[in-house]
């Protein structure tokens, strides 16, 4: 983790562009000045000695010493050692309706645009708590697991839309209920579910899920968002209005009765958001009264100065500076560096270049990396974590963020390999633990299960705090299980083809011998060939029929109808 510990002298950064500014208005004046004595071109061959260009370079020379003079005043700082801290706080875990009927508006701007701001207010005062979100509409999923870590809350928060959901209504008992099992093992701390909705409850159980999360020690709060007027639903980017199968507008309503009921199941309270700051207050005075306990974060400890490396680039600069005359000097006036602004500023191009790469390091590389992969140029930071591996092969680290590069661009194996390079090099247990957890959340994007299984295994071993690990770890099970009993249920339904398949071979060999044994029996008069085959065709259409009702009784759909699309 890179930080500044001072990071107040950045703002001296304003002083460069102003004596840039200066600089220039001081050169005109003085091109000014010299007009007055004569021909610009007359003066320069009288004064063969004097170079336009130097003053400019050694300007810019010390500009740049200045800047990282101001840089090292800030003192910059690398995270190297990290450790668990102990907060007192609570957990919260936030279940937010984003179904279609939250486009609303009949709250400014939107019902889900409000429900973002409260949430993005209640993680500002969040100071020492944990924070978890789970979206919901006709199925739930989580979000984000709870964590401490607010800046990546927010971050999840902004990307949130209803068209992330693909199959839209409102079952809010799924997500308590998912809610429920996504806090961590700690016990005595207080834990509160927030749900956020309008109330447009389609599935039913909402109340059974309450009471079941305050049975387990949890406090449901429900906050209502709309109105009880109702409001159309905006369809986005075409300036209509949803509508239900009969072709009439459907109208959205807040269901307060039925979110009171689920707040007071849950043991919590109903909270009804308007265009005020009303609710944000009565929510924020209902988590207070929860009870608070230590929670354990991790965090950077120990930080390395790195105001070193700075320095010395900046006294290189100054030595730089002080080496360039501001006029020729006439014992070395056949060796012009500066002849030519195109010339000069190669050199000085070379000169920086140089001094760069002479100075760059694997954990230079490592930085250089970390800047391209926080904005998302991924292939980019794949080089610069290549080239930081090629100077110390044995950087654990390195290895570690190059596998985070490579499994950002969906090059899934290469990765893997990555994190098991870092994790067999790496001493720290948090950080090998991570390479780990990176690898079981591969394996498990491929349904690698038993893979991915021992991969969190492994993880927690090294660090049993990590609740995501944990989470990942029974969901694998659960997959593993499914994935079971489905290649079971395959099986199973081959066999029972097969037999079926055999029966019918049977039934057709039967059918041929009955055939022939009728038509053996030609000395029987009352039985007629056309009687015989009407016989066999109406037997056939008999057994038909009642293998189509088999079929069918066996086929009927297990899934919940989605008969609401809001």
């Amino acid at each position: 983790m890179f930080r500044f510990a001072d990071p107040i002298y950045l703002y001296l950064l304003a002083v460069i562009p102003v004596l840039a500014v200066i600089r220039f208005l001081t050169y005109r004046n003085q091109k000014k000045r010299l007009r007055k004595f004569g021909d610009p071109k007359l003066l320069r061959e009288l004064m063969p000695d004097v170079s336009r260009f130097r003053p400019a370079v050694k300007f810019w020379i010390l500009q740049g010493a200045l800047a990282l003079l101001i840089v090292m005043l800030a003192r910059p700082q690398f995270g190297t050692k990290i450790n668990n801290e102990q907060r007192v706080g609570i957990e919260t875990i936030i279940a937010m309706d984003i179904s279609n009927s939250m486009m609303a508006e009949d709250i400014t701007p939107s019902r889900l645009d409000r429900s973002k701001m409260m949430v993005e207010n209640l993680v500002d005062h969040f100071t020492n708590d944990k924070i978890g979100l789970i979206v919901f509409a006709g199925d739930a999923f989580v979000q984000l697991p709870i964590t401490s870590d607010y800046v990546s809350a927010k971050m999840f928060l902004s990307s949130i839309d209803p068209s992330m959901m693909a199959t839209q209504g409102t079952d809010i008992a799924r997500a308590i209920d998912m809610a429920a099992h996504s806090f961590t093992q700690e016990e005595g701390i207080g834990k509160a579910i927030i749900v956020i909705t309008d109330g447009e409850d389609h599935e039913g159980g909402a109340l059974e899920a309450a009471k079941a999360a305050k049975e387990a020690g949890m406090r449901v709060y429900v906050l209502g968002v709309g109105s009880t007027k109702g409001s159309p639903i905006p369809i986005p980017g075409t300036g209509d209005y949803m509508k239900d199968n009969t072709g009439n507008t459907v109208m959205s309503a807040l269901n307060e009765e039925m979110c009171r009921q689920v707040a007071q199941a849950g043991g919590g309270a109903y909270i009804h958001v308007e265009n005020n700051s009303a609710a944000q207050d009565q929510l924020d005075n209902e988590l207070d009264k929860l009870a608070k306990k230590e929670t354990t974060s991790t965090v950077y400890s120990e930080f390395d100065e790195q105001f070193q490396a700075v320095a010395i680039l900046a006294l290189l600069l100054l030595i730089l500076e002080i080496c360039i005359f501001d006029r020729r000097n006439p014992l070395i006036r056949r060796l012009s560096l500066f002849g030519s602004k195109k010339k000069a500023a190669a050199t000085v191009a070379l000169l920086l270049v140089a001094l760069t790469a002479s100075a760059q390091t694997d954990r230079q590389y490592i930085r250089e990396g970390n800047k391209q992969f926080r904005l998302g140029q991924y292939d980019k930071a794949e080089v610069s974590y290549r080239k930081a591996v090629e100077k110390n092969p044995k950087n654990p680290q390195a290895a570690y963020n190059l596998g985070n590069a490579l499994m950002a661009q969906k090059k899934d194996s290469a990765a893997v390999q990555q994190f098991e390079q870092s994790a067999r090099m790496e001493a720290n247990p948090l950080r090998k633990s991570a390479a780990y957890h990176n690898m079981g959340v591969i394996c498990q994007t491929h349904k690698m299960y038993d893979d991915a299984i021992e991969a969190y295994k492994n993880s927690l071993r090294l660090n049993p705090n990590d609740d995501e690990t944990r989470y990942n770890l029974v969901l694998c099970k659960h997959l593993k299980k499914k994935q079971d009993d489905k290649q079971k249920q395959n099986q199973q339904n081959k066999d029972d083809q097969k037999n079926k398949d055999d029966k019918k071979d049977d039934q057709k060999d039967q059918k041929q011998d009955k055939k022939d044994d009728k038509q053996q029996e030609q000395q029987k008069p009352q039985m007629s060939k056309d009687n015989a085959e009407q016989l066999l065709n109406a037997a056939i259409q008999n057994e038909k029929m009642t293998q189509d009702k088999m079929k069918k009784q066996q086929q009927q759909p297990q899934r919940r109808n989605v008969l609401k699309n809001w």
